[in-house]
């Protein structure tokens, strides 16, 4: 299913979409930069031209297995001449393209692939080009920056799960009430807090009242990755039978030792400068 984003140039909102795992940009929404009434006859004065089908003629050629060269060259041999017309649309008929699609409806258009729509944004104006690469690439920096986030996020996640389910297996008794379940729950997270961050979320809370969040949550790139190791340190050291002051001390010694490393380690901060 196609992801739509969007960015704003110069005043025109452009859409983009992500399909097959490929950034197309809509080109409808370039040509309006030109002309807001019919930018459809912006497009299709852009695909008269021989320049613009050699150009969508190559990259087909290098991102496509199935391009139809044989139509493709008589394309080209019409194309320039002042009878020659091409659409979107058709082009994707004759050749089997896949770097232009047209979409129909209320929010549809002509879309193409980044590089064929950057191709065509500089036909239109240099000036329109250069301003939608900036917001282009200030977008994929963003999307980045979540994708990081999200990576950090789930391996916590997961680990998390792992910390828990060998909670569920090895200290909770099926006898315990919710209630107390959840005072074990509890006591093993300060577990790690204690080893990570020297306190328990209730001091992180009392010193710290006018935060919404809570001590994880104000955790760096390098604090996160350690509590990840924590947890499945943790997991394992309670299924070995290991009593809970002497895992925070085993806990806290290998916490020491984790974030002298993490704290001087690039690709660390590398994480941490993109958030």
């Amino acid at each position: 299913m196609a992801k739509q984003k969007q960015v704003e140039v110069l005043e025109e909102v452009i859409r983009i979409e992500r399909i097959n795992r490929e950034d197309y940009i809509s080109l409808t929404d370039i040509a309006k930069f030109r002309d807001t009434d019919d930018p459809r006859y912006i497009i299709q004065n852009w695909m008269r031209t021989r320049s613009s089908i050699e150009f969508l003629g190559i990259w087909e050629v290098l991102n496509n297995p199935d391009f139809n060269r044989v139509e493709f060259d008589t394309v080209k041999n019409e194309s320039g001449s002042n009878a020659f017309v091409m659409t979107p649309s058709r082009w994707v008929n004759l050749t089997n393209a896949i770097g232009v699609i047209s979409k129909s409806g209320r929010y549809g258009g002509t879309y193409a692939h980044q590089d064929i729509a950057f191709e065509f944004a500089s036909w239109v104006s240099v000036e329109f080009k250069l301003y939608l690469i900036k917001e282009f690439q200030r977008l994929k920096e963003a999307e980045q920056k979540q994708l990081g986030w999200d990576i950090k996020r789930n391996l916590a996640k997961i680990n998390y799960r792992i910390h828990t389910d060998a909670i569920k297996e090895n200290l909770v008794p099926p006898e315990l009430t919710g209630k107390q379940v959840s005072l074990v729950y509890a006591s093993e997270a300060d577990v790690l807090n204690m080893a990570l961050f020297g306190m328990t979320a209730k001091q992180w809370r009392d010193a710290n009242p006018g935060e919404k969040g809570n001590i994880r949550d104000e955790a760096n790139a390098a604090q996160l990755v350690c509590l990840a190791n924590l947890e499945n340190l943790n997991a394992l050291f309670i299924k070995e039978g290991v009593c809970q002051s002497e895992r925070l001390q085993k806990l806290n010694r290998i916490a020491i030792e984790q974030m002298e490393i993490l704290t001087t380690d690039y690709n660390i901060k590398r994480l941490e400068a993109s958030e």
